[in-house]
Parts: C-alpha cells; structure tokens; sequence
C-alpha cells in the first residue's frame, strides 16, 4: 500500500520498538577474543598501535581470561610470543612452548572457558614468514609438517579449537590427519579459509612480532581483487575436512562473508583485524566518531553480513556494553 497508509519510520518511533523489530542481534556469546601470550611473570605489556590490548605473561593471560568467562564472552584465541625463533619455527610445535603452557594453565584456573588456538608459524620463525624457506619462498609441502605437529601439540594441551591461518594448501587435510590418527577426531578445525594479504594486519605485526624479515606474504595470501577464488578455497577446506571457516579481514570482506554464508551450510566467522579496530580506536581518540557507536555498528555488520562468531579486540567492552 503507498503511503500514508506505509509509514516505516512507525516501528522506529522509540528505543524498545527498534529493539523489538531488531533484525540482527549482537550477544557477547558470538565474540572471541584474541590474546598475546609473551614469556615472563607479572606482564601486561600495551600494544601502542591497539590501546587497550596487550602482551601478557602467561599468569597475566590467566586473570584476563577468568575476565572473559565472566563477561559471557565465547572464548578467546591464543597467539605466541617464543622465547626465541629460528628457521625452523621449533617454538610452535614444543610440547611445553608458551601457548602450549598458556592453554594448560587456562584450563586450571579457568575451567569451561573455550579456548581457540593459531596455528602458524610467523611468530616463531626467525624470517617472519609463515613456513620453511625454499630458494626466497615458502615451501608448502614441508610447512605442512609443521601445522600438522603444531596443531596436535595444541590439541594435547587442551585446545578445544585449532586454526590454521598460514594459508598453505593442503594443510586443513594434513591437520585433520594428524589429529585423527593420534586419537583427536573429535577436535574441531576452524580454516582461515579466506585470508587475504591485507594492509589492515599492520598492528597485528607489532603485537605478535611477526613482521616478515623480507618480502611480504602475497604468494600464499590471498590477493584482495579474488572474490570467486575465495569460494574455491572455502569450498576446499571444507573438503579437506575443516568444521568452521573464516574471512580475515572482516569489514572490507563483508560481501565475501555474505556470498559464504548463501553457499555453505557451516558456522562462519569473521576476523574484526589490528587495523580495523586501530583505525576506529584513532578516530575515537581524535573526537571524531564515538567510541561505543562505532564499535556496535562494525560489530553489526558484520553479523548482518553472516558471520556467527566474530574474532575482534572490542570483544570486552562490546560485552560490557551488551551485558
């Protein structure tokens, strides 16, 4: 019927008609944070490019992640600071390296929280890049090796979740076989499967120290322009047996996470990354945009979009704010 009889703005006439006809809903519940576990005792180090994130000291990770399960928040994803790095990245798969120490001690002091692992190998190899180093490139076949012993490390500490983000092919499958084959066939994998070589990790690097010493990542990431190429490889991990898929970034993916979630018929989730949450952070500080808007209007898009848990540094306040 044409107006007057259609008035939409009847139903946005107040605060408890616009909740009620809500079309998304936001809840803590859907938020995974992600966590910098560093060496040490008593750190709670700031990231300067992320104002309120930090690298923290495993007792340190400990107290922030009784935090998040009081928050109702659904879990935190861990990511490692070694004590040293090589080429061979031997901190990621050592049965006592630090997010191996750090899940173990989660799971004493703060039992039920839902712990997600990384599994790469950026933050522990002495060149920055994500696998073993082959004439100038990654070689994909050996980096296998190391994700399959990595991810079962994480497994045997504890891990409900892993979730291999290095973007080698083949490597959902060469996890899923380490994991059956050692009694694990019930841990779940979550794919970085759509990961683009993107400008916005710039903070993340900071964080995890994992600048790469030479080069950059674009031939293993992916390339921004490739929307179809990202179904391909959703579609493959999926094949290779992952149980949940994600988009990194979040925000300038959305039509990505959109096309996903009208294609596949499994949990979705979205990476808010360094340099969306720095970016809305700066502009906060700056007195251009607020700080609580901001944050509850990218959390929603993304959630409109399709993703059911979202991976973002606003994973504390948001709840707050929910709660």
């Amino acid at each position: 019927m044409p107006f007057p009889a259609q008035r939409l703005r009847r139903l946005r006439a107040t605060e408890s008609l616009r909740s009620l006809v809500r079309e998304t809903q936001v809840h803590p519940g859907q938020f995974i944070l992600p966590i910098f576990v560093c060496p040490g005792e008593g750190i709670r180090r700031e990231i300067g490019s992320m104002p309120g994130n930090y690298q923290m000291s495993i007792d340190e990770t400990v107290k922030e992640c009784e935090e998040v399960k009081a928050l109702g928040i659904g879990g935190v994803i861990l990511f490692g600071l070694p004590e040293a790095k090589d080429e061979m990245a031997s901190g990621a798969y050592d049965e006592a390296g630090i997010v191996q120490r750090a899940i173990r001690a989660i799971r004493k002091e703060a039992p039920g929280l839902l712990i997600v692992t990384d599994v790469c190998n950026c933050e522990y190899t002495s060149h920055g890049h994500c696998g073993f180093v082959k004439d100038g490139d990654v070689d994909n076949d050996t980096t296998l090796q190391w994700l399959a012993k990595t991810a079962l490390s994480h497994a045997r500490a504890g891990a409900d979740i892993v979730a291999p983000s290095d973007m080698m092919d083949g490597r959902v499958w060469a996890i899923r076989q380490a994991l059956d084959s050692n009694g694990y066939e019930r841990t779940p994998i979550l794919a970085y499967a759509a990961k683009f070589a993107s400008v916005f990790y710039g903070p993340f690097r900071e964080a995890a120290e994992s600048t790469p010493q030479f080069g950059d990542r674009r031939s293993y990431q992916m390339d921004p322009a490739n929307g179809r190429e990202a179904m391909r490889e959703i579609e493959l991990d999926l094949q290779e047996g992952a149980d949940m898929i994600m988009v990194k970034p979040a925000m300038p993916y959305l039509d990505l996470i959109y096309q996903a979630r009208q294609r596949f018929d499994v949990p979705i989730a979205a990476y808010q990354v360094s340099g969306e949450f720095s970016m809305i952070m700066a502009a906060v500080r700056n007195g251009w945009l607020d700080h609580d808007r901001a944050m509850m209007e990218s959390l929603t898009s993304i959630t409109r979009a399709g993703a059911g848990i979202i991976l973002t540094y606003f994973a504390k306040p948001a709840a707050r704010l929910l709660g």
